[in-house]
């Protein structure tokens, strides 16, 4: 008997009224970093993943329906409804 176990993911929500985010500007906005530069050098040093993938790219537009993880925790981007 073959038995799949799937990680059930609680995505904490990152609400947004623009089109797109920045990687860095989220991480500030849900106060995972305490400044810009933080989130760019955990940024740079490969402890952010985008969509499943290590990004290092500080200024990856986030649009709503990406994903970003960051140690262990995971946060969507959703759209606030006002744009």
């Amino acid at each position: 008997m073959k038995v799949t176990v799937k990680r059930k993911e609680n995505a904490i929500s990152v609400p947004i009224s623009t089109e797109f985010i920045k990687l860095e500007s989220a991480m500030k906005l849900m106060n995972i970093v305490p400044s810009g530069g933080s989130a760019k050098l955990e940024i740079q040093e490969g402890f952010v993943s985008v969509n499943g993938e290590v990004c290092t790219m500080r200024g990856k537009k986030l649009y709503p329906g990406d994903k970003f993880s960051y140690e262990g925790d995971v946060f969507v981007i959703v759209n606030d409804g006002t744009a």
